[in-house]
């Protein structure tokens, strides 16, 4: 009987998640780009060559960590941010929701001149 409660608990617990839309909310350091895992820790950020962090921390479209070496050849469409060596710390992967949100900075010089409301996850040009 206990079994049965706990493969019931156990079976809504799995199907939460997926039925819930998962609001992320990226700090003020996060740019866009393009990233390509090419050989981890080797990627390709924007066309230009890039390698993850020790401790890169990749959150694929449902906020769930993703393995570099599965996404081995996948283009995608990303927000990151990189440490203070230059290196690729965090990454998330877009949905087609976030991806949406238009202007988001590609660059750290736009980032500083342009305005971010955190609350709205929204960008505006000055």
């Amino acid at each position: 009987m206990y079994r049965c409660v706990l493969a019931a608990i156990a079976a809504i617990g799995l199907a939460a998640p997926a039925a819930a839309q998962v609001q992320r909310n990226f700090p003020q350091t996060a740019l866009r780009g393009s990233l390509m895992v090419d050989a981890p820790p080797s990627v390709t950020l924007n066309g230009r060559p890039a390698r993850l962090a020790p401790g890169a921390r990749i959150r694929g479209q449902q906020n769930m960590v993703e393995l570099s070496g599965a996404l081995i050849g996948a283009k995608m469409l990303v927000h990151y941010t990189l440490d203070n060596q230059g290196l690729v710390k965090d990454v998330w992967i877009l949905t087609p929701d976030e991806a949406a949100k238009k202007p988001w900075p590609a660059t750290p010089l736009e980032a500083q001149s342009w305005n971010f409301d955190p609350v709205a996850q929204t960008w505006t040009k000055p």
